[in-house]
């Protein structure tokens, strides 16, 4: 009898990570001459980002700023769950963005099935924000991995503990 292999499926956003792109990005916003002069800013509390400046011109370009020093750092771009553009005091503008950590109901309910139409001898369980699948062919879950990346999710995905 062989004995059955597995990995989890989760979605993990490295906070050090953000806190970095974060610093990089208010550097470049400091010495960039079309923010001369203006109150923008990026903040991270907890798991949000609060994203701060004068009009939605000018936060629509905060945005770009920091998802391209996300990007370079590899960060999960989809994991940014943009709020509603709020008024700020001093006729300034907010937005904030929540960092989705692990896989949501939806995302889960789609991999499960994806995992069961696929036809192979899979199981897969959900446990807490992650997804467990184990076969007894590693060729499978190999598969499995290729069929999940193609797959149209709302975040992204890391497979770890491959066993």
């Amino acid at each position: 009898m062989s004995k059955e292999s597995s990995f989890d499926i989760v979605s993990k956003v490295d906070l050090a990570e953000v806190s970095n792109a974060v610093q990089i990005a208010m550097k470049e916003i400091q010495t960039r001459y079309d923010f001369k002069g203006s109150k923008s800013n990026i903040t991270l509390e907890k798991e949000d980002l609060v994203l701060l400046s004068d009009d939605e011109y000018k936060l629509e370009q905060l945005k770009d700023v920091l998802i391209s020093k996300m990007f370079k750092r590899n960060i999960p771009i989809k994991n940014l769950d943009y709020g509603k553009i709020e008024g700020a005091s001093g006729g300034t503008v907010r937005q904030r963005a929540k960092l989705v950590q692990g896989i949501d109901r939806d995302n889960a309910k789609i991999i499960n099935t994806l995992i069961k139409n696929s036809g192979l001898k899979i199981k897969s369980q959900q446990q807490d924000d992650q997804i467990r699948v184990t076969a007894k062919s590693r060729d499978d879950l190999q598969k499995i991995i290729a069929a999940v990346k193609e797959a149209k999710l709302t975040i992204d995905v890391q497979f770890v503990n491959y066993r």
